[in-house]
This record gives structure tokens, sequence and C-alpha cells, in this order.
């Protein structure tokens, strides 16, 4: 399974060049933080990579790539639903038993450090822990590619490690992840570096 991004470039219409002549290969096993100043693409970057987006320049040839998670700068949850039951649904559809699934997702839990909160709802986390969440539901998913979108742009410095931490620790996982990050310690958790600076 692989990624590989052939001279890639964008624009909107007759705009700047947001980035040009990219090259690269993604992998699983690695996190990719995708970095650059305000405005030069990482989003759209990552709506090249999941298909929502054409480039205007170059190729996006993905080998095996057959499932996609997108983790959003915003946490969203059902407010009354518990922290398992979020991680447990994907397993549930998948046509798991509860009891399978629980199995499943108690280690997943312990990893990013929600264990404890288990059976407290959505609406009582705070945002880290909320942000957490959603990289573990991301994760129990096994998809073949996930995006990470400003994961700690609304969190304090504090709260912000703890989901930097979680972000070191999905390199483990067969997935591809890149992380869409202006946040200097979460470009420090990821094993390789996107800089979009160098192709503008």
């Amino acid at each position: 399974m692989r990624i590989e991004l052939d001279h890639i470039g964008h624009r909107y219409s007759d705009g700047p060049w947001l980035f040009h002549d990219l090259n690269a290969t993604l992998i699983p096993g690695h996190v990719y933080a995708l970095t650059g100043p305000s405005g030069s693409g990482k989003s759209t970057l990552l709506g090249i990579l999941a298909g929502w987006i054409r480039p205007a320049n170059g190729n996006v040839i993905a080998q095996n790539v057959i499932s996609m998670r997108w983790v959003f700068q915003n946490p969203y949850g059902t407010p009354q639903r518990t922290v398992l039951d979020h991680v447990v649904l994907p397993l549930l559809a998948r046509g798991l038993t509860r009891a399978q699934a629980e199995r499943e997702a108690i280690p997943l839990l312990r990893r990013f450090g929600l264990e404890g909160l288990r059976n407290h709802r959505f609406s009582e986390l705070s945002g880290g822990e909320a942000q957490r969440l959603m990289l573990a539901r991301a994760v129990i998913s096994h998809p073949s590619l996930m995006l990470v979108d400003e994961p700690t742009a609304q969190l304090d410095i504090r709260t912000a490690a703890t989901v930097s931490d979680a972000l070191a620790r999905i390199a483990q996982f067969d997935t591809i992840v890149v992380v869409a990050t202006h946040d200097s310690r979460t470009r420090d958790a990821c094993t390789d570096i996107i800089n979009l600076e160098f192709f503008q």
C-alpha cells in the first residue's frame, strides 16, 4: 500500500499557485506532518489526498488504498453517548457483537489515555480528550489512509501536547497518516515532514 504524489500542484482559477511540483511517496507506518504558513494549501492537499479535489497539475497514484478517515479540526460526537460507545460503533457496523467490539476497543482507549473515561459522555470531555477520542475512533476503523486537519488548533498548549503524544502512537498501525498542522509539537511528534513552503 502506498500513495505517490507525482509533480502535484494546485491553484484556484487563475490565482497564484498554492504549491507546485510536489513529489512524495507515502507509506504505512509513518505519520506525515504537513506544514507551511497559513494559505500554503495544507487543507487543500488533504482534500487532494482524499480525492475530493482534483489537482491543477500532476497525479495522485494510490495503490491498495481502499478506505479513508478524516479527523476534523473540531471534534464532533453525540453528546449523550459515552466514550466507549463512540469507539465501538465502527466495529458494530462491521458486524461484531458488543462484547467483541468492547474487547477490541478497550486496549485502544488505553493507548490513547482514555480507558478511565470510557463511561463518560462525550459532552463531559475536555477538548483534548474529545480530540483523542476522534483519533481513536478513526484508528479502530483500520483505514488505509487517515487525514488529520489541525488537531490542536483550538486547544491550549498543555491539552495540545496530549493530542500530539497520541498522534505519535498512530504510526504503529498499518495506516498512512497525514496531519496538517502549524503546531511545532505536533510536527515533532510525526515521523516525517512535508513542508509546503518549499514547494511555493
